[in-house]
């Protein structure tokens, strides 16, 4: 008995087993990442879930957001403590755009 543990060993599973190998949708998206990029999938990437998934999340395009010309919250927590200080109200337009609560901002330090 203790002999056919000893054969068994060698062929049995290996290290790798908490790998998970890749989706068939998942590798179809990184192909098409890649291809608009012009980029290469690593080797690696390609065997592994978890890193492959990583490489997509790296290389995907960034969509634009509607809240991306909004201000910061730090923005608007500075500015609403300049206008209590210099009992100023904010504009309204402010708060929709950065760039203007910067400007508001600069103008009344």
């Amino acid at each position: 008995m203790a002999q056919s543990a000893r054969t068994l060993a060698p062929s049995g599973p290996t290290n790798d087993y908490h790998l998970l190998p890749v989706t068939d949708r998942q590798m179809r998206y990184a192909r098409a990442i890649a291809e608009q990029s012009a980029l290469e999938i690593p080797v690696e990437a390609q065997r592994d879930r978890r890193m492959l998934s990583d490489w997509i999340s790296t290389h995907k395009p960034r969509a634009a957001s509607p809240f991306d010309n909004y201000p910061t919250g730090k923005q608007v927590a500075f500015a609403e403590r300049i206008s209590r200080s210099k009992r100023r109200p904010i504009p309204s337009e402010c708060f929709r755009d950065k760039h203007r609560m910067s400007s508001w901002i600069d103008e009344n330090k």
